[in-house]
């Protein structure tokens, strides 16, 4: 879509809303069956993928798996959610009926990242069509290879009135946000988001910010140490490091911390290998100023693990890195890459302050057996998620709905929660006129006692 087309395109695809024509099931249900059928054929999706990030089948497929697990869900439970809500009235209102109905908004912008170029277009999508909208795409241009993909794939099974795609840079991504849409979905870096925010103000456009951070993770004494590991390696050097909600760095005890160590890189050389670098698992930095960064925070380092780089492949090894304080370089911010910083974890109550002391992450970690600590974690930190024993996975649940809190995004999607992000609720109230009651109307006389006693 050419950047000189946008208005008049997007006055086209609201038009479809504001007139009705997207309301029914049976139109929502229709254009979750046909963005199905654009994930087919997935050879060609999953050699996109690979182009950009080099990543392996397996892990390219969880994107594809993600968007039809959403897809699923829809297609099954949207009935149900489209289902008025009928409210309760008080008695002095009565006769009357009340109901909420989830108004569809009307054609939405949909921004993607780089690290998940499919999942995290596509799966807004799906809950941006279950809610009878219409939306305006915009692939990242640091994943080209498969935005060229989802946009050929998307103009052969959609409507362009319905669903168009603006291929481009950072420049169409500004272009498209001087326009008036009716909501804007971002997913990427806490600075553009800031940047789509403040866009987003000028034209009173509502946004969901779907940004990350630096995700803590505990491993408690009490932890099962070779499960931690294997996991915590999973989650942090899966799409190489490269995926929001993975652990950005862990504080471990010290009475485990050894063992814990040697785990890691035990797990590490079980999924990898000895030249990791050869893995046909393990993926690349998507691009030369991601990669120079990354290199950069391990210059001057002595690390336990890895530290290899590769410029010609943009190639960082799993690392880690043992961190003594909070003023680490590597601490700042979000590392978003193959690098993984352990620190000291002095105790729980520490634990809690630290993280408090710093933006809210986008998840919270921790490896316990103690209930005493799983709850006192919940009670004192605030995160868009958290979860106990395990990492990355609570993202991949189409019901539980997913987002961040403060710094780390606002708004969550997935399931139901997609389907109300998209969606006005929109009050009803119904009363006959038949019957009209004069007390409401003046002159009021003496009537203030008895509508006190009425109205408590």
């Amino acid at each position: 879509m050419d950047s000189r087309d946008f208005a008049p395109q997007i006055a086209r695809q609201r038009r479809l809303v504001t007139h009705g024509h997207t309301r029914p099931l049976a139109w929502r249900l229709e254009q979750l069956a046909r963005l199905e059928q654009a994930l087919q054929p997935e050879d060609e999706l999953l050699e996109a993928l690979a182009r950009d990030l080099r990543k392996p089948p397996v892990e390219a497929y969880y994107e594809i798996a993600g968007v039809r697990q959403e897809l699923k869900l829809f297609q099954q439970q949207l009935r149900h959610w489209l289902r008025p809500e009928r409210v309760a009235t008080p008695l002095i209102m009565q006769p009357a009926r009340a109901r909420v109905v989830a108004d569809p908004l009307g054609c939405v912008l949909i921004i993607g990242p780089w690290n998940y170029p499919l999942l995290l277009l596509l799966s807004p999508l799906v809950a941006a069509l279950g809610a009878g909208n219409t939306a305006v795409l915009k692939p990242s241009e640091h994943a080209p290879h498969t935005g060229e993909v989802l946009a050929a794939r998307l103009q052969q099974h959609m409507d362009d009135d319905v669903v168009s795609v603006a291929l481009g840079g950072p420049e169409t991504a500004q272009a498209l946000l001087r326009q008036q849409f009716d909501h804007v979905f971002f997913t990427g870096g806490n600075r553009i988001g800031r940047l789509v925010m403040e866009q987003a103000a000028g034209t009173l456009t509502p946004v969901t910010l779907e940004l990350g951070g630096k995700n803590p993770c505990l491993v408690a004494e009490d932890a099962n140490v070779p499960l931690a590991a294997r996991r915590i390696a999973w989650g942090r050097f899966l799409n190489a490091g490269q995926t929001c909600i993975a652990p950005d760095h862990v504080l471990v005890a010290p009475g485990v911390r050894d063992a814990f160590l040697a785990a890691l890189q035990q797990a590490v050389l079980d999924f990898y290998g000895t030249d990791p670098q050869r893995s046909p698992d393990f993926g690349r930095i998507v691009n030369d100023s991601q990669f120079q960064r990354l290199a950069a925070l391990l210059q001057g380092r002595s690390v336990l693990r890895g530290g290899h780089v590769d410029p010609a492949e943009r190639y960082i090894a799993p690392t880690v890195v043992a961190v003594e304080g909070w003023d680490d370089p590597l601490m700042e911010e979000e590392i978003f890459g193959p690098i993984l910083p352990v620190l000291p974890l002095a105790g729980l109550e520490e634990a809690v302050d630290a993280i408090n002391s710093r933006p809210q992450p986008l998840a919270v970690y921790l490896f316990s057996g103690r209930q005493t600590w799983r709850d006192r974690l919940l009670a004192g930190t605030r995160s868009g998620t958290v979860c106990f024993n395990d990492v990355v996975l609570q993202a991949g649940i189409p019901r539980l709905p997913f987002g961040g809190v403060g710094e780390s995004g606002m708004g969550a999607y997935h399931g139901r929660a997609g389907f109300l992000r998209f969606s006005h609720q929109r009050s009803v109230l119904e009363r006959p006129q038949a019957f009209d009651a004069p007390w409401r109307y003046p002159p009021y006389g003496n009537r203030l006692g008895w509508m006190r006693r009425l109205l408590r």
